[in-house]
């Protein structure tokens, strides 16, 4: 890696660090936008700690995200999400990437709000099923048409998903392409809103 490169990063990573300070980074979308790969390496770009929801939901309740949507049902799974996101916003600062449903909770989406600053990975239908449609481990895309089902979960979500403090497209490009505009985009948004 050149020292251009090196600096930029750095240069980067201060800026962000500066522009959050110890507020948390919250990664929201849909399945498939690239929450957990693109915020695993925000955090490392930052030199915070990462957390992803269902990760840690699964870590809590010894039980996997499908395992406890067909003991408990979604209504469950989400009032156990709902907790220890909120439990997870307690400290910072941190890079946490929720799961797909958590930001509609109008609970959940306040304490985002209060604890954090709020980015919506937004993908297209296309680039969200490539990337979903590979796994059958999708509780919600378990059904006789789930690009469909994806679709009218897009429909549903996107309005909400707007009322993050920032949205950032999620397209086909690496990761490492992904984190460095999150990063860029964060310090823009946070630095107009002190303006």
């Amino acid at each position: 890696m050149s020292e251009t490169a090196l600096t930029l990063g750095g240069s980067l990573r201060n800026q962000a660090r500066a522009a959050l300070g110890s507020r948390n980074l919250v990664f929201v979308g849909l399945m498939g936008a690239g929450k957990s790969s693109v915020g695993r390496l925000v955090a490392l770009q930052l030199g915070v700690p990462f957390v992803d929801t269902d990760a840690e939901i699964e870590r809590v309740s010894r039980m996997s995200v499908p395992e406890l949507f067909a003991a408990y049902g979604e209504q469950e799974f989400r009032s156990l999400e709902k907790r220890v996101i909120k439990r997870l916003l307690k400290g910072g600062p941190r890079v946490v990437s929720t799961g797909g449903g958590a930001f509609i909770n109008e609970n959940t989406r306040r304490h985002i709000k209060r604890r954090g600053f709020s980015v919506w990975l937004k993908a297209d239908l296309d680039v969200l099923w490539e990337r979903v449609n590979k796994r059958d481990t999708r509780p919600l895309l378990k059904t006789d048409n789930p690009k469909q089902t994806l679709e009218n979960l897009m429909n549903a979500r996107y309005p909400i998903y707007q009322e993050a403090d920032l949205t950032v497209i999620s397209r086909d490009v690496n990761k490492e392409t992904m984190a460095k505009e999150v990063l860029a985009a964060v310090i823009d948004a946070l630095k107009e809103s002190k303006a």
